[in-house]
Formats: C-alpha cells, sequence, structure tokens
C-alpha cells in the first residue's frame, strides 16, 4: 500500500479546504512547485507526470480519504480568467468539476482575490481543463450567500449504449458521464444501496472505455468515461404544475460514482450539466432541482444553445472548513498514504 517518494515534496503544503453540497474541496495555497505547460489542458499532463506524489500525500489516507477532493491553483490561459485549476481525486485528474468551481469562487471573494461589494453578483472565471467556466458570486451584507457556476458547453454523445445488462446514455457536461435510472438495475438512490451501485457503475465504466461514446471528439485528452450517474425521479412539490413536464421544474435524485468507485456527496455539478442535456434534448426546458444521495440540492437551467451545446447554470454554495499546514516526515512509512477501497 506505501509508494516511496518520486516528485518534488520538500517542504510544507498550505491549503485552505471546503465543501460544497456536502462533497469535499482542497484547495492547495502553497508549497508546491510552478506547474510547466502552454495552457490550463496542458499544465494537467505536467502535474501528472510530475505532482501523482503530492495528489496521492494530500488525497490519500492519513491526510484525506477515498472520496477526497481538491484542485493545484495554476496561472490561467490569458488574462481574461482569474486563474487556473486542475482538479485531482483519488485515482488521478479530472478535466471538470462544477462543485469544485463553485467553492473556487467562494474562496476568491473571502481570500479577496476578486474585489466583491457587499451587495452585489461577483463573477469569477476559472481556466480548467475541459475550458473556460465562471462562478457567479452572489453577496448580502458582505457574506457569500449563493453561487451560480456556469459551466463549458454540454451536449449529448450517444442513446440507449447496451452494456453490463442494462442500457445507458451518455453525455457531456466538461466530462463525459454514462446515465441510467437507477431503477434500471433494480436498486434507487439510497444510502443502503451505495455498495450496489458503485459496483455497478465499476461495471458500466470498465465495458465502456473502448467505446465510440467515450472519446471526446476534439481532443483525446478529454476522453474516457469519467462517471456514471444513477438518478430517481422525485415527486413534484406542487409548484410546477404539471410535474416536471416542459417548461416545468423537474426533481430528481442522483449519485455520481466517479474515477474508481469514488461517490459524490453533492449532486455533482459537471454531472448535473450532463443531465441537463440529456433532459434538453429530450423537450424537458424547465429547471431542474437536483438532489444527492446525502440530501444536498443543486439548481439547474439551461441558460443558452450553441452550436456546441447548452450552457448549463446550476445554482450551489460551499462553506469553508479549515486551513491546513501539511507536512512529510522523512521517515514515515506511508509517504504518500493508501486507500482502502
Amino acid at each position: 500500500m506505501s509508494t516511496p517518494i518520486t516528485g518534488p515534496i520538500t517542504g510544507p503544503i498550505t491549503t485552505v479546504d471546503y465543501h460544497t453540497a456536502g462533497e469535499p474541496f482542497r484547495i492547495v495555497t502553497g508549497g508546491v512547485p510552478e506547474i510547466a505547460g502552454s495552457d490550463v489542458l496542458a499544465r494537467r499532463s505536467t502535474a501528472m507526470a510530475e505532482l501523482d506524489d503530492v495528489r496521492r500525500l494530500l488525497c490519500h489516507e492519513p491526510r484525506g480519504h477515498a472520496d477526497m477532493y481538491g484542485c493545484f491553483l495554476v496561472p490561467p490561459d490569458d488574462p481574461g480568467a482569474r486563474f487556473g485549476a486542475l482538479f485531482w481525486h483519488k485515482d488521478g485528474f479530472s478535466t471538470a468539476c462544477g462543485h469544485g468551481t463553485i467553492a473556487l469562487g467562494v474562496y476568491a471573494v473571502r481570500e479577496g482575490l476578486v474585489e466583491a461589494a457587499p451587495d452585489s453578483v461577483t463573477e469569477v472565471v476559472v481556466d480548467v481543463p475541459s475550458g473556460r467556466v465562471k462562478a457567479r458570486v452572489r453577496t448580502s451584507g458582505g457574506r457569500v450567500e449563493s453561487v451560480t457556476f456556469v459551466n463549458v458547453p454540454s451536449y449529448v454523445v450517444a442513446r440507449g449504449v447496451p452494456v453490463a445488462g442494462t442500457t445507458v446514455d451518455v453525455a457531456y457536461g466538461g466530462a463525459i458521464y454514462a446515465s441510467l435510472p437507477a431503477s434500471a438495475v433494480g436498486l434507487s438512490v439510497e444510502p443502503h444501496h451505495l455498495d450496489a451501485l458503485i459496483g455497478h457503475a465499476r461495471r458500466i465504466k470498465a465495458e465502456l472505455a473502448a467505446h465510440p461514446a467515450a472519446r471526446h471528439p476534439d481532443d483525446e485528452r478529454l476522453s474516457g468515461v469519467y462517471g456514471v450517474i444513477f438518478h430517481d425521479e422525485l415527486p413534484d412539490d406542487g409548484g410546477d404544475g404539471g410535474g416536471g413536464g416542459d417548461g416545468g421544474v423537474r426533481r430528481q435524485r442522483n449519485v455520481t460514482v466517479f474515477a474508481d468507485g469514488e461517490v459524490d456527496r453533492s449532486p455533482c455539478g459537471s454531472g448535473t450539466a450532463a443531465r441537463m442535456a440529456l433532459l434538453h434534448d429530450e423537450g424537458k426546458t424547465g429547471e431542474l432541482i437536483h438532489l444527492s444521495i446525502v440530501g444536498s440540492v443543486f439548481t439547474a437551467r439551461v441558460a443558452e444553445e450553441t452550436d456546441r451545446g447548452v450552457v448549463v447554470e446550476i445554482d450551489g454554495m460551499a462553506y469553508r472548513t479549515g486551513r491546513h499546514t501539511f507536512e512529510l516526515d522523512p521517515a514515515d512509512p506511508f509517504p504518500t498514504g493508501f486507500t482502502l477501497r
């Protein structure tokens, strides 16, 4: 379970930690060398090659856990963005992260990295591997109240793909997701079904690895099914008049299982965008009230149609949980930590 250190861990590493709708997000603020690259996507390749030990140190036990998430901050692609972000989890580096973008918006305002009036909406622009995204941060009385994540265009990749004894729809929301009702595998999105859902997700992802739907049309570095989304339809709360029909409010509960069996506690930002692309393609044009497996909520809508897909806006909120200084004892027998699953 222990792996020798090969990367540049020479001193303390500082972080600010948040959670967005229950999902952790660890922002590295110091102690990591400059990550080379001509743009954020190229810097991701550098980080994968040169900073994987740092990722594991911060993500794995005993400093993290098997469902940890975080990012390295890097320069943006051009002055049109405030900064860039390289997202990581226990198994590697992802191309998109909606819950992380929401946390970065709160972080930028609270740390004074952008100017924000006490009662205003401040736009924090972030370059991520999938493209340029935005966090619109609403403040009231100087306090951050909510954030709207504005994603890259999302679109349907494939419908009715047979896999692992069921069928899935595949959509892109900054990363590629396979989507299906939990009932299609005889389950529901409930904590007591989580182990079984993880098992199905791993099988679905493995069988889709070589499928054409797992390929990004423009950049192979964005290819691969990142997550599997299971959803339940929920009853109308009485506000849409149509039970989630065209133009109404639709309510669903989901769990996104990404990487190698990692579970998103939030409703998943980029996954919610992928779900919205599917719903919009079906003519369901209203808002989506998207609940997570722990009961947290994102609210999503299609803000714009483009020739590359639909631009989805997602409302959520992140909360700071702490500041940390991590160290590595040279005699530590678990220098990059470990995971038990």
